[in-house]
């Protein structure tokens, strides 16, 4: 007879959640950050640098003088990304400035390349101008083909990615709202499968009204999810029509979502948004006890718990599923069902890049979605298993075409390549990143990291 697993106590919980934070700062003084430039051409001699710098370099630079789209063929700007911060909204850290942010950008920029083969750069401006922002995305156009906004604060964040978007010619979006949306929907689509519901006859309430679940509503909206179906809640309670304190003038996009959602017209506080509600997600503040399980118990059968806050979700899992959750997701991998922003954006970058797109739409991130929630439907899911996880590699060439061929047909690509030649391209490129880091490994260029005793000395 196989024993029953030990139930983690809080204090363990609590104890695994801080240990990343007290080895991160001794592996960064370690590595001295976690991203480098490598050549990616051959050097066989110092007589090919005739080749790659003057005199021979001057060719190239007439060709791309004469048609500028030519730099996405003879330079690497097809895969570089800028991954832009002005630092007021970093993790659940808040307004750290841009020089505190750049762990964080640095981050971002080695989940691109390992997950996606995506060269990407942290930008860090030292300016809080909205207007500032979206003007040095412009003048970094050239060098770029797409941008990566993050961790800017709202509702700024929202008039910089509708801005941003609407002046340059390459993808931008705002992973904290599009990213975390795309992740979202894909666990959703496969929480009511097996639970057995029409998603898009659902009600479904969002608690907390950030970028994340204000785009994801948005989301849910474009995927056929009916707005009055969706109940948002913030901090003083139940988002509706007529609430005096969400005006046009402060904050136009949590005013159009008022409008728009809470078909019922349902108020009150938080509690009151979980009556009936089919499921719940949650991006709101670290717990435990944000949500309580006497507020689960009001939901429909069968209930969805998303649970994201980051490092402690808004309720223990076993917590929901106790007050009568079916399936419950939280931000944590040490838990079931990880929702991770990492599992969307380097795939979606990858697909939008092959095809050198002009924008990336909330269209795209739907079809990313669809492609998450197949896949893991494909390799068997159950409960505690609806999405794919970080490992599972094979996922992101999948996800990046689904993306690429919803741009081509969007009319939105430059190049229009088939599906096949989008898979072989994405598999050969996301293989070579993390290929050419076990290689490094392996020889020792990259140094493996002392122990834990020693760095926590």
């Amino acid at each position: 007879m196989v024993a029953e697993k030990k139930k983690p106590t809080v204090e363990e919980l609590l104890a695994k959640a801080k240990k990343p934070a007290l080895l991160s700062p001794a592996m960064h003084r370690f590595y001295e950050g976690k991203v480098q430039v490598m050549p990616k051409c051959a050097i066989r001699n110092t007589g090919d640098f005739a080749v790659w710098y003057t005199p021979g370099v001057a060719a190239p630079c007439r060709d791309i003088q004469g048609n500028p789209d030519k730099s996405f063929e003879l330079t690497n700007r097809w895969n570089y990304v800028a991954v832009v911060t002005d630092g007021t909204r970093v993790l659940g850290l808040g307004d750290i400035g841009p020089e505190a942010a750049m762990p964080v950008m640095e981050g971002k920029a080695l989940l691109f390349k390992y997950l996606g083969g995506v060269d990407a750069f942290p930008i860090c401006l030292k300016t809080k101008d909205p207007d500032e922002i979206v003007r040095a995305c412009e003048l970094l156009e050239p060098s770029f083909g797409g941008i990566n906004l993050e961790d800017i604060e709202k509702p700024k964040c929202f008039s910089v990615l509708e801005n941003a978007r609407a002046r340059l010619q390459i993808p931008v979006w705002h992973d904290d709202q599009q990213g975390t949306a795309t992740v979202i929907l894909a666990g959703l689509i496969n929480a009511f499968k097996i639970a057995g519901k029409n998603p898009h006859e659902a009600l479904i309430t969002l608690v907390g009204a950030g970028a994340a679940n204000m785009r994801t509503a948005y989301v849910l909206m474009r995927w056929g999810v009916k707005p009055g179906n969706i109940i948002m809640a913030d901090t003083k309670g139940v988002i509706y029509r007529g609430r005096e304190d969400i005006t046009r003038e402060e904050d136009p996009w949590k005013y159009d979502l008022a409008q728009k959602t809470n078909g019922e017209g349902r108020t009150g506080g938080i509690p009151e948004a979980f009556k009936g509600a089919d499921a719940v997600v949650a991006a709101s503040k670290p717990g435990p006890g944000t949500i309580k399980p006497e507020w689960v118990r009001t939901m429909a059968d069968k209930a969805v718990v998303f649970a994201c806050a980051n490092p402690i979700p808004e309720i223990w899992p076993w917590e929901a599923e106790e007050a009568g959750a079916l399936i419950v997701a939280t931000g944590r991998s040490d838990f079931p069902n990880q929702v991770n922003n990492s599992l969307g954006f380097p795939a979606i970058f990858r697909g939008v890049l092959d095809v050198k797109a002009r924008t990336v739409t909330d269209d795209m991130c739907i079809a990313a979605a669809q492609e998450l929630a197949k896949f893991a439907e494909e390799r068997g899911m159950h409960e505690k298993d609806i999405l794919p996880r970080m490992e599972e590699w094979e996922v992101y060439p999948r996800e990046a075409v689904a993306c690429a061929l919803k741009s081509i047909e969007q009319g939105l690509a430059r190049v229009k390549p088939s599906r096949q030649e989008l898979y072989e391209r994405a598999s050969a490129i996301i293989q070579n990143a993390r290929q050419s880091t076990e290689l490094l490994m392996k020889h020792d260029l990259i140094k493996q990291p002392p122990t834990e005793e020693q760095l926590l000395k």
